[in-house]
């Protein structure tokens, strides 16, 4: 079994703090196999992790979290830029038309752009995959909801830490069953539900850190002045 980080995010994010360099440090130190940094649409630094990973004796999975019309989608294995603004049903096409796959975040989550509220259960349950733990949630609620309907519709669940911070990176890993260690592997494995989750919630005040600090960089590239 191969543990995963499929969640996190560099300085290139609008609410992100640290360069790929320090995700990796943080990966490598807990003992992870595998990182995919997914930036807010973004995709350059998640390209640089993933080419420097080996350095690290990490398998580097690159992707991005897209901003779809209704919510954010984790796009796995992609490495050109999957436009935001995208109908939900259009942005799993584009992922997959890269041999990428879809992974939907914090589906339950209005308040950070959970998809579930804007489509009906059947386009969700179009997902590649779910993911059914995320550490960054204050109540275990909507954790239980994604998990609830990934098993009604026998859909392969995965985990994030959905890490801004380097030191949030591990918090919540997805253990794959991979046949070969390599990026295409772990997707495969993944895309086949040979998953199972592992994490812990992220410490209160580190979540409250995380989202006033990208608060704050957001408004400074709003303002550069």
């Amino acid at each position: 079994m191969l543990s995963v980080e499929l969640h996190a995010h560099s300085e290139l994010s609008y609410d992100g703090r640290d360069p790929v360099e320090l995700l990796l440090e943080q990966a490598e130190a807990v003992g992870l196999d595998a990182l995919a940094v997914t930036d807010h649409d973004e995709i350059e630094a998640s390209l640089s992790a993933a080419a420097k990973a080996q350095e690290y004796g990490l398998v580097g999975i690159p992707g991005m979290e897209v901003s779809s019309a209704a919510g954010h989608i984790l796009a796995l294995g992609v490495e050109e830029l999957v436009p935001a603004g995208l109908r939900f049903d259009e942005t799993l096409a584009r992922i997959r038309d890269q041999d990428g796959i879809a992974v939907v975040p914090h589906p339950f989550q209005k308040s950070r752009h959970g998809v579930a509220p804007h489509i009906s259960r059947e386009q969700l349950a179009n997902a590649d995959a779910i993911e059914v733990y995320n550490s960054r949630l204050f109540t275990g609620r909507a954790n239980r909801q994604a998990e609830r309907f990934a098993e009604k519709h026998d859909l392969p669940m995965t985990a994030g830490s959905d890490a801004h911070i380097a030191e949030m990176v591990g918090q919540a890993v997805t253990e794959v069953d991979a046949y070969h260690r390599s990026a295409e592997g772990i997707l495969d494995a993944i895309e086949e539900g040979r998953t199972s989750v592992v994490g812990k919630r992220t410490p209160w005040f580190i979540s409250i850190q995380q989202f006033s600090g990208g608060v704050k960089r957001r408004v400074a590239s709003m303002f550069p002045w």
